[in-house]
């Protein structure tokens, strides 16, 4: 030191080079040349000492500035470890005094928040043991995979405790889930069992079906000759062989027959399996139980009766009701009833395989023809307060005139519904309300178009 050329307060230059001057426990250190003049060299590290400032004052910003503060202490160790070896010239001691200052903070908010995190942590962990011994599955996972949400968004705690606590909330979820794999394994193998015993039945099924056809096959068949009377081919027209042949025929019936009955009794004892597969299975079992029991009661001369859905009997019995409302002479009353049915209609839930369709245009038009009545009505009573009075040809020469006109005024709001579907048509897919609102009011014309009829026809007869 006292061979400096230039001697600066934190540092020096010697022989041609550079040196950060002792402080703390650091030796003196070289951290540069002199490549043109002593004191610009000096110089030039001096100014270098701004960038150090500069770093330990945006990071005491950013701490500041933080919600999660603890997270910044990596950062702070890097910070000291590269002030360190910094090459400039300064006071690097008050720099360090402030990053242990804030290293301390950190730690203490760091511990605080390991505590709270071990709380946490605690508390997931005593629900997730207190439903992990649940055998309601699904309900049970989703909770688990919440808890485990939480458990992964809570930060660290202390790491003497960390490796305890993760494990144990590990082995929680892990006995858990492999209970169920568990399970769910037995439940398959229980599942492919019935499988194999449906399709045991349906062999079952179709080999009598199978024994049926080769029985039929050798029965004679009756024809009609010229002279119009009966006669039996096949059998060589022996009529003992065709006798045996007939019978053997019904005894394999009547044997199918009481098999397919004890087979369908079987079939409701196997239990349940997955839907997509039972509808498959049943609908092979169904074809061959079916093709049985129609033989039996065609030979029998059984008619069997048709057994309707219940909620389709209630359809037809409530397309019953609006079909007798839209003769009611109390027309306003019919509509509030309607109204009603509509109401249970739309909660009657059918699959589309078991609709009647036909019962369902019945009821839809019975109630569009109470709903238009009940609208004609309001309609003269508002615009002929003495309709009552007059006779009925005069009545009815009203109700046509009055309903031609909503005709044609309905006519009018389809064309241009309609020609608001065509160019929107030619712009891509029409759009689903205006096709809705399009058909509704072709539908609403169709019936006023049928009133009007029945208008015109009981004039014609009066007249």
């Amino acid at each position: 030191m006292e061979q400096a050329q230039l001697v600066d307060e934190y540092g020096y230059v010697k022989d041609g080079k550079v040196f950060l001057a002792s402080y703390l426990s650091y030796p003196d250190r070289q951290i540069g040349e002199v490549k043109r003049t002593e004191q610009e060299a000096l110089d030039y590290f001096k100014n270098r000492f701004t960038i150090a400032e500069n770093k330990v004052n945006q990071l005491e910003q950013e701490i500041e500035e933080a919600q999660n503060k603890g997270s910044f202490l990596t950062k702070l160790v890097q910070l000291r470890k590269k002030l360190l070896s910094f090459d400039a010239i300064g006071n690097f001691v008050p720099l360090l005094n402030r990053l242990d200052a804030m290293e301390e903070v950190l730690v203490d908010l760091i511990k605080n928040n390991q505590l709270k995190n071990l709380e946490i942590k605690q508390a997931l962990l005593a629900e997730a043991e207190s439903i992990a011994d649940s055998n309601d599955w699904k309900p049970t996972a989703e909770k688990l995979q919440e808890i485990k949400t939480k458990w992964i968004k809570t930060g660290p705690v202390d790491k003497e405790q960390d490796i305890d606590v993760e494990a144990r909330f590990q082995e929680v979820l892990d006995g858990f889930f492999q209970r169920r794999r568990e399970f769910f394994n037995e439940q398959n193998k229980i599942i492919q069992e019935r499988i194999e015993r449906y399709e045991a039945l349906i062999a079952k099924a179709d080999a009598a079906v199978r024994t049926i056809y080769e029985a039929d096959r050798a029965r004679p068949y009756r024809s009609m000759n010229a002279e119009g009377t009966e006669q039996t081919i096949g059998m060589n027209q022996d009529p003992e062989r065709a006798r045996m042949a007939e019978d053997r025929y019904n005894r394999v019936l009547n044997d199918a027959y009481q098999l397919v009955r004890t087979l369908n009794n079987e079939w409701k004892e196997v239990g349940e399996i997955p839907i997509k597969r039972s509808g498959k299975l049943y609908k092979l079992f169904r074809r061959s139980t079916k093709t049985i029991f129609d033989k039996y009661n065609l030979a029998r001369g059984i008619v069997p009766k048709v057994r309707l859905d219940p909620r389709v009997e209630q359809q037809m019995k409530m397309a019953d009701e609006a079909e007798k409302l839209a003769k009611s002479d109390d027309i306003n009353a019919a509509a509030d009833r309607a109204k009603v049915l509509l109401n249970q209609w739309k909660e009657i839930k059918i699959p589309p395989k078991l609709a009647d369709r036909k019962v369902s245009d019945r009821f839809r038009a019975a109630c569009d023809k109470i709903f238009e009545l009940n609208y004609l009505n309001r309609v003269i009573s508002r615009k002929y307060p003495a309709f009552e009075i007059k006779s009925r040809t005069e009545q009815l020469r009203t109700l046509i005139r009055e309903m031609e006109y909503l005709v044609r005024r309905e006519r009018s709001d389809l064309a241009m519904s309609m020609s608001d579907l065509n160019a929107m048509s030619m712009g891509g897919e029409p759009d689903k309300m205006l096709v809705g609102k399009v058909n509704t009011q072709k539908r609403k014309i169709a019936m006023k178009e049928v009133i009007l009829g029945e208008f015109q026809r009981e004039l014609d007869s009066l007249e």
